[in-house]
């Protein structure tokens, strides 16, 4: 099987959030779960996208940590189809199908840039009793302090909820840069917290940022799944398109910059693009990615 390590959310190589991608022959079964966890767990990033292609543009992507398989991994996609295009199996401009634990996702790859369409957004709940709000904060390190932001003009404070775009995280608002960069997560009570709650991890950021055309600053945790922290997360990033624009800081047809992975020293970009169409909120996360290897497995 061919693979690849390629650095998604990034122009550069060694930016962004790397990625396996193993390629399986054409007709070629998945293997089995064990064997899939094991490669994944082998190549040491946070995920690794399994791919086999149904036809000329129809793709069965599988994502695994190095711990079990998710449903859908946002860079793993984006490097999967920087793959497939270094491979000559898509074009670099084109419409594609991902078919997902998530459901099937439209892909399209134009102007250097990879976007994919993110399942149905939802808001599963917000976290706002106390004992929940202090526990949160305290296993992310930091004092509970609601961040401040003006919404229609008036004064208010956002408050964590759970978002999904086809995983769901809990979106943690912060109030400033510094408190972002504060974050130390207690990773076994983190874990903890995210099966009781049952979320991947947690989406943290902030809106103060220096330029104008940065939405947010972002830092992802996950150690449910054997990642302490993300440098790029195209799932969460969605959630947090989906949470802006409930806020109603978002409108039909806005795209957001999203900067993550600073803390790690891999400085990410994430684009996301809103639309709404008949009431139905349609979201989209993408970059671009620099591949980094490519080799064979011998499996």
């Amino acid at each position: 099987m061919n693979f690849y390590i390629v650095d998604a959310f990034t122009e550069k190589q060694f930016g962004g959030n790397p990625a396996g991608v193993v390629f399986l022959e054409k007709g070629q079964p998945f293997p089995s779960q064990e064997l899939m966890v094991k490669t994944a767990a082998e190549l040491r990033y946070s995920e690794t996208a399994f791919v086999s292609q149904l036809d000329e543009a129809f793709f069965h992507l599988r994502y695994f940590t190095p711990a079990a398989e998710v449903d859908l991994c946002g860079h793993a996609t984006i490097a999967t189809f920087a793959a497939l295009l270094d491979a000559g199996l898509v074009s670099a401009d084109g419409q594609y199908t991902a078919r997902t634990l998530a459901g099937d996702l439209n892909i399209r790859l134009q102007n250097g840039s990879i976007m994919m369409e993110m399942g149905a957004p939802r808001l599963l709940g917000e976290i706002s009793a106390p004992g929940e709000l202090e526990r949160l904060y305290r296993i992310m390190g930091i004092p509970y302090e609601p961040a401040p932001i003006q919404i229609r003009g008036c004064r208010t404070e956002l408050s964590p909820w759970v978002v999904s775009t086809g995983l769901p995280d809990i979106i943690l608002p912060v109030k400033d840069r510094r408190t972002l960069s504060s974050l130390s997560p207690d990773f076994p009570a983190l874990s903890r917290l995210s099966q009781d709650l049952q979320v991947t991890g947690v989406h943290a950021f902030t809106l103060d940022t220096e330029s104008s055309d940065i939405t947010a600053h972002c830092r992802n945790f996950a150690p449910l799944y054997g990642i302490d922290e993300e440098a790029a997360t195209g799932t969460a990033n969605g959630a947090l398109t989906y949470y802006l624009y409930r806020l109603g800081l978002l409108k039909n047809g806005q795209e957001c910059q999203f900067v993550q992975g600073e803390a790690m020293d891999r400085p990410s970009r994430i684009r996301s693009h809103l639309r709404v169409e008949k009431e139905r909120p349609l979201i989209q996360v993408g970059g671009s990615a620099a591949i980094l290897a490519k080799g064979q497995l011998l499996l």
